[in-house]
Protein backbone atom coordinates (compact mmCIF):
# COMPACT_ATOMS: atom_id res chain seq x y z
CA UNK A 1 0.00 0.00 0.00
CA UNK A 2 1.40 3.67 -0.50
CA UNK A 3 0.77 6.37 1.97
CA UNK A 4 -1.27 8.82 0.92
CA UNK A 5 0.46 12.25 0.98
CA UNK A 6 -1.60 15.41 2.37
CA UNK A 7 0.32 18.86 1.94
CA UNK A 8 0.65 20.81 4.76
CA UNK A 9 -1.44 23.86 5.91
CA UNK A 10 0.73 27.07 7.22
CA UNK A 11 -0.05 26.75 10.96
CA UNK A 12 -2.37 29.82 11.73
CA UNK A 13 -3.87 30.16 7.78
CA UNK A 14 -6.92 30.67 8.85
CA UNK A 15 -6.91 33.02 12.11
CA UNK A 16 -5.19 35.37 9.64
CA UNK A 17 -7.57 35.88 7.34
CA UNK A 18 -9.89 36.76 9.54
CA UNK A 19 -7.52 39.44 10.88
CA UNK A 20 -6.86 41.10 7.70
CA UNK A 21 -10.79 40.95 7.19
CA UNK A 22 -11.34 42.90 10.19
CA UNK A 23 -8.80 45.45 9.16
CA UNK A 24 -10.44 45.81 5.98
CA UNK A 25 -14.06 46.41 8.02
CA UNK A 26 -12.78 48.73 10.46
CA UNK A 27 -10.74 50.63 7.65
CA UNK A 28 -14.26 51.20 5.87
CA UNK A 29 -16.09 52.37 8.68
CA UNK A 30 -12.94 55.06 9.76
CA UNK A 31 -13.29 56.24 6.23
CA UNK A 32 -17.32 56.46 6.39
CA UNK A 33 -17.03 58.10 9.86
CA UNK A 34 -14.72 60.67 8.42
CA UNK A 35 -16.67 61.70 5.67
CA UNK A 36 -19.60 62.30 7.94
CA UNK A 37 -17.85 64.73 9.84
CA UNK A 38 -15.95 66.07 7.38
CA UNK A 39 -19.30 66.80 5.46
CA UNK A 40 -20.80 69.77 8.15
CA UNK A 41 -17.10 71.37 8.24
CA UNK A 42 -17.05 71.83 4.61
CA UNK A 43 -20.25 73.39 4.20
CA UNK A 44 -20.20 76.78 3.04
CA UNK A 45 -20.53 78.95 6.25
CA UNK A 46 -23.80 81.47 6.70
CA UNK A 47 -23.33 85.06 6.59
CA UNK A 48 -24.06 86.89 9.90
CA UNK A 49 -27.13 88.63 10.23
CA UNK A 50 -26.91 92.62 10.99
CA UNK A 51 -28.54 93.46 14.58
CA UNK A 52 -32.20 95.18 14.47
CA UNK A 53 -32.83 98.19 17.11
CA UNK A 54 -35.37 97.85 19.48
CA UNK A 55 -38.33 99.40 18.53
CA UNK A 56 -40.02 101.78 21.39
CA UNK A 57 -43.30 103.04 21.16
CA UNK A 58 -43.94 106.55 20.86
CA UNK A 59 -41.56 109.21 20.19
CA UNK A 60 -38.91 107.28 21.46
CA UNK A 61 -38.75 108.79 25.04
CA UNK A 62 -38.68 107.15 27.66
CA UNK A 63 -40.88 108.32 30.54
CA UNK A 64 -39.82 107.88 34.50
CA UNK A 65 -41.80 110.37 36.38
CA UNK A 66 -43.58 109.22 39.29
CA UNK A 67 -47.28 110.56 38.46
CA UNK A 68 -48.35 113.30 40.88
CA UNK A 69 -45.04 113.95 42.91
CA UNK A 70 -45.45 111.27 45.65
CA UNK A 71 -43.01 108.91 46.39
CA UNK A 72 -43.17 105.49 44.96
CA UNK A 73 -44.30 102.25 46.28
CA UNK A 74 -40.14 100.77 45.92
CA UNK A 75 -38.89 104.14 47.70
CA UNK A 76 -42.10 103.45 50.22
CA UNK A 77 -40.59 100.59 51.45
CA UNK A 78 -36.98 101.34 51.22
CA UNK A 79 -38.21 103.76 53.77
CA UNK A 80 -40.27 101.68 56.17
CA UNK A 81 -37.17 98.94 56.05
CA UNK A 82 -34.73 102.34 56.99
CA UNK A 83 -37.11 103.34 59.73
CA UNK A 84 -37.54 99.87 61.21
CA UNK A 85 -33.87 98.71 61.55
CA UNK A 86 -33.28 102.00 63.25
CA UNK A 87 -36.72 101.91 65.52
CA UNK A 88 -34.65 100.14 68.32
CA UNK A 89 -32.42 102.70 68.72
CA UNK A 90 -34.41 105.75 68.49
CA UNK A 91 -37.35 103.83 70.88
CA UNK A 92 -34.67 103.53 73.75
CA UNK A 93 -32.79 107.12 73.54
CA UNK A 94 -34.88 109.36 72.07
CA UNK A 95 -38.55 108.67 74.23
CA UNK A 96 -39.01 107.63 77.61
CA UNK A 97 -38.22 104.30 77.48
CA UNK A 98 -35.21 104.17 79.05
CA UNK A 99 -36.34 105.72 82.30
CA UNK A 100 -39.52 103.88 82.23
CA UNK A 101 -37.58 100.31 82.23
CA UNK A 102 -34.92 101.41 84.70
CA UNK A 103 -37.46 102.09 86.99
CA UNK A 104 -39.30 99.23 86.82
CA UNK A 105 -35.82 96.83 86.97
CA UNK A 106 -35.38 98.49 90.11
CA UNK A 107 -38.84 97.93 91.68
CA UNK A 108 -38.84 94.61 90.71
CA UNK A 109 -35.18 94.38 93.00
CA UNK A 110 -36.46 96.04 95.60
CA UNK A 111 -39.33 93.54 96.13
CA UNK A 112 -36.88 90.95 95.91
CA UNK A 113 -38.11 88.88 92.76
CA UNK A 114 -35.08 88.50 90.34
CA UNK A 115 -37.70 86.63 87.56
CA UNK A 116 -41.18 88.16 88.75
CA UNK A 117 -42.26 89.82 86.77
CA UNK A 118 -40.34 88.49 83.84
CA UNK A 119 -38.74 90.98 81.36
CA UNK A 120 -41.09 90.07 78.83
CA UNK A 121 -44.21 91.67 81.02
CA UNK A 122 -41.67 94.38 82.22
CA UNK A 123 -40.60 95.19 78.64
CA UNK A 124 -44.11 95.04 77.44
CA UNK A 125 -45.45 97.62 80.13
CA UNK A 126 -42.41 99.92 79.72
CA UNK A 127 -43.34 99.56 75.62
CA UNK A 128 -47.48 100.99 76.19
CA UNK A 129 -46.06 103.64 79.23
CA UNK A 130 -43.64 105.01 76.21
CA UNK A 131 -46.43 104.95 73.40
CA UNK A 132 -48.71 106.89 75.77
CA UNK A 133 -46.24 109.49 77.46
CA UNK A 134 -44.99 109.94 73.92
CA UNK A 135 -48.28 109.64 72.52
CA UNK A 136 -48.92 113.79 71.36
CA UNK A 137 -45.19 114.34 70.38
CA UNK A 138 -45.95 111.41 67.84
CA UNK A 139 -48.89 112.86 66.70
CA UNK A 140 -47.34 115.96 66.04
CA UNK A 141 -44.45 114.19 63.75
CA UNK A 142 -47.29 112.72 61.78
CA UNK A 143 -49.22 116.08 61.15
CA UNK A 144 -46.39 117.96 60.15
CA UNK A 145 -43.86 115.34 58.43
CA UNK A 146 -44.93 112.32 57.97
CA UNK A 147 -48.47 112.90 55.97
CA UNK A 148 -47.61 115.72 53.91
CA UNK A 149 -44.20 113.47 52.99
CA UNK A 150 -46.58 110.92 51.77
CA UNK A 151 -49.22 113.28 50.36
CA UNK A 152 -46.20 114.93 48.10
CA UNK A 153 -46.29 117.84 48.87
CA UNK A 154 -42.78 118.10 50.98
CA UNK A 155 -39.41 116.24 50.28
CA UNK A 156 -37.34 114.21 52.60
CA UNK A 157 -35.43 117.14 54.03
CA UNK A 158 -38.18 119.24 54.87
CA UNK A 159 -40.09 116.47 56.26
CA UNK A 160 -37.02 116.20 58.65
CA UNK A 161 -36.89 119.29 59.50
CA UNK A 162 -40.06 119.66 60.36
CA UNK A 163 -40.96 116.60 62.44
CA UNK A 164 -37.44 116.75 64.38
CA UNK A 165 -39.30 119.84 65.96
CA UNK A 166 -41.69 118.36 68.16
CA UNK A 167 -39.26 115.78 69.42
CA UNK A 168 -36.48 118.60 69.96
CA UNK A 169 -38.99 120.25 72.07
CA UNK A 170 -39.34 116.97 73.95
CA UNK A 171 -35.99 116.15 74.56
CA UNK A 172 -34.94 119.93 75.58
CA UNK A 173 -37.98 120.23 78.61
CA UNK A 174 -36.75 116.70 79.90
CA UNK A 175 -33.00 117.11 79.59
CA UNK A 176 -31.29 118.76 82.76
CA UNK A 177 -28.94 121.94 82.08
CA UNK A 178 -25.88 119.83 83.97
CA UNK A 179 -26.14 117.16 81.53
CA UNK A 180 -26.66 119.34 78.55
CA UNK A 181 -23.86 121.42 79.50
CA UNK A 182 -21.29 118.66 79.92
CA UNK A 183 -21.99 117.14 76.42
CA UNK A 184 -21.68 120.90 75.28
CA UNK A 185 -18.28 120.72 76.74
CA UNK A 186 -16.92 117.13 75.52
CA UNK A 187 -18.10 117.86 72.13
CA UNK A 188 -15.83 120.46 72.08
CA UNK A 189 -18.22 122.33 69.87
CA UNK A 190 -18.99 126.64 70.14
CA UNK A 191 -21.68 126.89 73.16
CA UNK A 192 -25.03 127.85 71.06
CA UNK A 193 -26.85 131.57 72.08
CA UNK A 194 -30.23 129.08 72.74
CA UNK A 195 -30.76 125.57 73.83
CA UNK A 196 -33.02 125.16 70.92
CA UNK A 197 -29.56 125.33 68.58
CA UNK A 198 -28.30 122.35 70.20
CA UNK A 199 -27.66 119.83 67.69
CA UNK A 200 -29.40 116.45 67.82
CA UNK A 201 -25.92 114.78 68.19
CA UNK A 202 -25.05 116.26 71.71
CA UNK A 203 -28.90 116.67 72.75
CA UNK A 204 -29.46 113.01 72.62
CA UNK A 205 -26.99 111.57 75.12
CA UNK A 206 -27.78 114.36 76.99
CA UNK A 207 -30.98 113.40 77.41
CA UNK A 208 -30.26 109.73 77.92
CA UNK A 209 -28.23 110.82 80.99
CA UNK A 210 -30.67 112.88 82.40
CA UNK A 211 -33.33 110.14 82.46
CA UNK A 212 -30.60 107.83 83.18
CA UNK A 213 -30.29 109.94 86.67
CA UNK A 214 -33.98 110.44 87.14
CA UNK A 215 -34.56 106.93 87.40
CA UNK A 216 -32.15 106.26 89.95
CA UNK A 217 -33.69 109.28 91.98
CA UNK A 218 -36.85 107.80 91.60
CA UNK A 219 -35.35 103.99 92.46
CA UNK A 220 -33.65 104.83 95.66
CA UNK A 221 -36.98 106.26 96.83
CA UNK A 222 -38.49 102.96 96.25
CA UNK A 223 -35.29 100.64 97.53
CA UNK A 224 -35.36 102.97 101.15
CA UNK A 225 -38.79 101.74 102.51
CA UNK A 226 -38.07 98.00 101.60
CA UNK A 227 -34.61 98.38 102.88
CA UNK A 228 -36.03 99.15 106.34
CA UNK A 229 -38.49 96.46 106.39
CA UNK A 230 -35.15 93.69 105.79
CA UNK A 231 -33.59 95.94 108.38
CA UNK A 232 -36.69 95.44 110.82
CA UNK A 233 -37.13 91.56 109.83
CA UNK A 234 -33.07 91.26 110.16
CA UNK A 235 -33.24 92.15 113.96
CA UNK A 236 -36.37 90.53 114.86
CA UNK A 237 -35.13 87.30 113.73
CA UNK A 238 -31.32 87.74 115.30
CA UNK A 239 -33.35 88.96 118.61
CA UNK A 240 -35.60 85.63 118.39
CA UNK A 241 -31.96 83.64 118.19
CA UNK A 242 -32.90 82.48 114.79
CA UNK A 243 -29.82 83.60 112.75
CA UNK A 244 -30.09 80.85 109.96
CA UNK A 245 -33.25 81.99 109.10
CA UNK A 246 -32.64 84.22 105.73
CA UNK A 247 -33.93 87.55 106.35
CA UNK A 248 -35.74 87.77 102.37
CA UNK A 249 -37.57 84.47 103.13
CA UNK A 250 -39.05 86.07 106.08
CA UNK A 251 -39.20 89.99 104.83
CA UNK A 252 -40.87 88.86 101.16
CA UNK A 253 -44.48 88.23 102.00
CA UNK A 254 -44.38 91.64 104.46
CA UNK A 255 -42.70 93.35 101.23
CA UNK A 256 -45.43 92.30 98.72
CA UNK A 257 -47.95 92.96 101.80
CA UNK A 258 -46.71 96.75 102.04
CA UNK A 259 -46.42 97.04 97.88
CA UNK A 260 -50.25 96.16 97.64
CA UNK A 261 -51.68 98.07 100.32
CA UNK A 262 -49.77 100.93 99.27
CA UNK A 263 -50.86 100.45 95.33
CA UNK A 264 -47.08 100.20 94.66
CA UNK A 265 -47.75 99.93 90.42
CA UNK A 266 -50.01 102.86 90.44
CA UNK A 267 -47.71 105.35 92.73
CA UNK A 268 -44.86 104.16 89.82
CA UNK A 269 -46.49 104.91 86.79
CA UNK A 270 -47.89 107.97 88.46
CA UNK A 271 -44.96 109.22 89.23
CA UNK A 272 -42.86 107.89 85.62
CA UNK A 273 -46.01 109.83 83.33
CA UNK A 274 -46.15 112.69 85.86
CA UNK A 275 -41.98 112.97 85.31
CA UNK A 276 -42.73 114.37 81.66
CA UNK A 277 -45.99 116.70 82.57
CA UNK A 278 -48.27 114.31 82.41
CA UNK A 279 -48.14 112.32 79.03
CA UNK A 280 -46.27 114.54 76.52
Amino acid sequence: MTASVRPLRAPGGSSTRRRAVLVLLLSALCTVAAMLLAGPASAAPTAPVQPTAPVVPGDGNVDISIGDGSPSSSITLILAITVLSVAPSVLLLCTSFTKIIVVLGLTRNALGLPSAPPNQVLTGIALFLTLFVMGPVFADINEIALQPYMDGTITVSQAYDSGVVPLREFLLSNTREDELQLMIGLSGEEAPATPAEVSMTTLVPAFVLSELKSAFIIGLVVFIPFLVLDMLVSASLMAMGMMMVPPTIVSLPFKLLLFVVVDGWALITTALVGSYGGGG
